[in-house]
């Protein structure tokens, strides 16, 4: 294992808390991947234009051999596979959700993966789980902990811890 990789989960349909597990689970299943941290659950509003039920989130840390790409569709087979992942409406419920956050300190962007998480940094439900496992960890594009990101956001999007 060579490289840190964070992941946020998200679920809002079915049993939220019993999708997350699973994930984990799966997750933990990836050969050349270690699951090293993993925060608590988050009862969150869900952000977006698309009317819908409330989310649970968490964040995992992970110890990895694969390229970014490999992972981005390992986490897509479970998404699809496992979870019969619908993607019929952009940003609606899903029942799993599984999106890289960081890999170590890369910043890609390409037509199917971009790293950092593009909208991390405004989001409250991904910052509030992060900082639970990762204060310190630096955004390689902001410059910045994400635990001073987080308290740089303005008050509002509610994240309660389950």
């Amino acid at each position: 294992m060579n490289s840190i990789a964070y992941l946020a989960l998200g679920s809002n349909m079915g049993d939220r808390e019993l999708n997350l597990l699973r994930a984990v689970a799966e997750i933990g299943k990836i050969r050349d991947v270690r699951i090293t941290a993993l925060s608590g659950f988050y009862d969150t509003e869900p952000v977006g234009p698309v009317p819908q039920e409330p989310f649970i989130n968490a964040v995992l840390r992970c110890d990895i051999s694969l390229s970014p790409h490999q992972l981005l569709d390992e986490l897509q087979r479970i998404e699809t596979g496992v979870f019969r992942r619908n993607r019929d409406i952009p940003q609606g419920p899903r029942t799993m959700d599984l999106d890289i956050l960081f890999y170590d300190d890369l910043v890609i962007s390409d037509d199917r993966l971009t790293i950092p998480h593009p909208r991390l940094h405004q989001r409250r439900f991904v910052l509030v789980p992060l900082c639970e496992i990762a204060p310190d960890l630096v955004h390689p594009l902001i410059r910045d902990s994400v635990k001073k990101i987080l308290d740089s956001l303005p008050a509002g999007e509610r994240v309660a811890r389950v």
